[in-house]
């Protein structure tokens, strides 16, 4: 898929001016947190932090175990020790 480019120039200070038809579409507005990173070809990628987080939500989520949660195993194991402290 082929995407618009727009010329930019580093200014003053190492600032670069999004143009406002970029900044529409990807509904950039003043004090949005941006991810910039360095590629190995070179290149610069600037991301919204909000499409960084959309992107990893639920990476992890093949490795957490499928059975029981962590709260439900210390429930039944707190449970078996009060019913253990009940017949002493």
């Amino acid at each position: 898929m082929s995407h618009p480019t727009h010329k930019v120039v580093v200014g003053d200070r190492g600032r670069v001016v999004l143009p406002a038809e970029v900044r529409a579409v990807m509904d950039l507005r003043p004090g949005t947190p941006m991810l910039l990173s360095t590629e190995t070809d070179g290149s610069l990628r600037l991301r919204p932090y909000r499409a960084v987080a959309d992107s990893n939500r639920g990476m992890l989520a093949e490795i957490a175990p499928k059975e029981e949660s962590l709260v439900d195993e210390l429930l039944g194991e707190r449970r078996r020790q009060a019913a253990r402290e009940d017949d002493e």
